[in-house]
């Protein structure tokens, strides 16, 4: 798969609780992503942070939070994210969304098989 230089970055900062249909919703996304054909997905787990409701979330061991940040990134064409985000729209309840122009520098799999 080829992702030209001139790619998009797409982020996407939810809680660590929200839910899509009964599974965390990180984890949707990234497989919806998976589904259709994105070049890539990751799933960042913060461990500090607060949003639009300036609620803080940490993990430090005094105020452990069951909510902490996360960050899904995915870098693809702009024709991909554009078709990918009304899926976002429809699942992100709560959240920020954000989209800017990378430089793809690489992205290649290491061909060596595995046993």
């Amino acid at each position: 798969m080829k992702i030209p230089a001139d790619g998009k970055l797409l982020r996407i900062f939810i809680g660590e609780t929200d839910q899509w249909h009964g599974q965390p919703l990180y984890e949707a996304i990234v497989h919806l992503a998976k589904k259709e054909g994105m070049a890539g997905a990751t799933a960042i787990k913060g461990f500090m942070g607060f949003g639009c409701k300036s609620h803080m979330h940490t993990a430090k061991i005094l105020r452990l939070s069951e909510d902490l940040p996360i960050v899904i990134e995915i870098v693809d064409s702009e024709e991909k994210i554009n078709k990918f985000t009304p899926h976002l729209d429809e699942m992100v309840k709560e959240g920020l969304i954000t989209l800017e122009r990378v430089n793809v520098i690489m992205y290649r799999a290491n061909n060596v098989e595995r046993i």
